[in-house]
């Protein structure tokens, strides 16, 4: 069992988070709700937390500083040179296997790309995606069409199949919100 980093060195991640998505928002369930970004990245934290009880050999703080990291390269003008300096090059390779490639044009091209890079990863940096991909199943934005549902059901699926063994808890929570979600597809 790995112990969870020191409780300074988790706030100063979290302000720095918060600074980077600082003014982000994503839309909510319902028309004109926005949501702030934050609430997103906690969301993902509080999974993982969850998740180091069941499966306490997991290396709570490689899963906590890509949990909290884990957009920053996506939608911030934070640097994956600049996490490799500050948090090493374990934490960088995780966010970078957890970051889309936006060359690739088709989404699900990005998804089956970013599978790849991912298990090529610890075990840890499987838990944050398949933790991430549990938060954006708790209902989609307003705005998302049948069709987008039904994308998003097959991705979350493709995870489902290709991380499950990392963690049994967090897949058992993806299998669930996977069953939940499609109460929102016509």
């Amino acid at each position: 069992m790995v112990n969870i980093m020191e409780i300074d060195d988790l706030q100063q991640l979290w302000e720095l988070v918060a600074k980077l998505h600082d003014g982000q928002k994503y839309g909510g369930r319902d028309r004109d709700e926005q949501m702030e970004y934050i609430s997103h990245i906690g969301s993902v934290v509080f999974e993982l937390l969850y998740a180091v009880k069941s499966s306490p050999e997991l290396d709570k703080d490689l899963m906590i500083k890509c949990g909290l990291l884990h957009d920053t390269i996506e939608d911030t003008n934070f640097t994956l040179a600049q996490i490799k300096e500050t948090y090493g090059l374990v934490v960088a390779s995780g966010v970078a296997a957890l970051t889309k490639d936006k060359a690739l044009e088709n989404r699900m091209d990005q998804m089956l790309d970013s599978l790849q890079r991912i298990k090529q990863q610890p075990k840890e940096i499987w838990a944050v995606k398949m933790a991430d991909r549990i938060c954006n199943l708790f209902a989609p934005p307003f705005y998302w069409d049948n069709h987008r549902k039904l994308h998003y059901l097959r991705e979350s699926n493709l995870i489902y199949e290709e991380l499950r063994e990392a963690c049994p808890y967090l897949a058992h929570r993806l299998k669930e919100k996977i069953l939940e979600y499609m109460s929102y597809v016509d």
